[in-house]
């Protein structure tokens, strides 16, 4: 058996390894480029700084509710600040998001998150109307937050607060814990279901 010049049986440390994130991302560009643009939205405007501090206060928040590792955490919303936060907060917190697709409709909906076994759902005014009906089918619904956009008129808020009021529990300056190794999940999609359910891919 024939060796590379390369193989060389070392252990993985810190000096040679880190598991693959997106967390660790965010933390490099906000170290990076506190300064400059992350996200624009109507009249929001951070920069990186900012919404690495927004997404580790989410991730405390959540903790601070009984949001463990491996619970999932749903988002139902259009392409906003808030949604764009989850995808690093709610990792951040150990849990996983679960980022519902805005064309579904509320059996599809109510399904997932039953599937999923959601312990809070993050959701846009924009959805109310599908997600309200997706609620009423289900034994027991999720805690729901609401994302109150400014720049959208219409539907209605479902929830016990909304997402501004969550982040406020927590704190910016939360030591968060990126994934232990790259199978630990921190997100969870699901298929469209053509032939049947839809199926969660991790």
């Amino acid at each position: 058996m024939s060796h590379s010049i390369y193989d060389q049986h070392l252990d993985a440390n810190s000096a040679n390894y880190e598991a693959l994130s997106p967390l660790s991302y965010l933390e490099r560009t906000a170290f990076i480029y506190p300064d400059q643009p992350a996200v624009v939205h109507g009249d929001v405007r951070r920069n990186w700084d900012e919404v690495y501090r927004r997404c580790k206060q989410l991730a405390s928040a959540l903790i601070q509710r009984g949001i463990n590792k491996g619970d999932t955490v749903s988002i139902m919303a259009p392409n906003l600040p808030e949604h764009f936060e989850a995808h690093f907060g709610v990792p951040m917190s150990g849990a996983v998001l679960n980022s519902i697709n805005t064309r579904l409709d509320a059996p599809v909906v109510a399904f997932i998150l039953q599937h999923a076994e959601t312990k809070l759902l993050i959701v846009d005014r924009e959805m109310s109307p599908v997600v309200e009906k997706a609620l009423h089918m289900m034994q027991k619904p999720p805690v729901v937050i609401d994302i109150d956009d400014p720049s959208f008129e219409g539907g209605k808020l479902l929830g016990e607060k909304d997402y501004e009021a969550l982040l406020a529990e927590g704190d910016e300056n939360y030591e968060w814990a990126g994934p232990a190794n790259e199978w630990d999940a921190i997100t969870l999609n699901y298929t469209s279901g053509t032939t049947g359910d839809p199926k969660g891919v991790v």
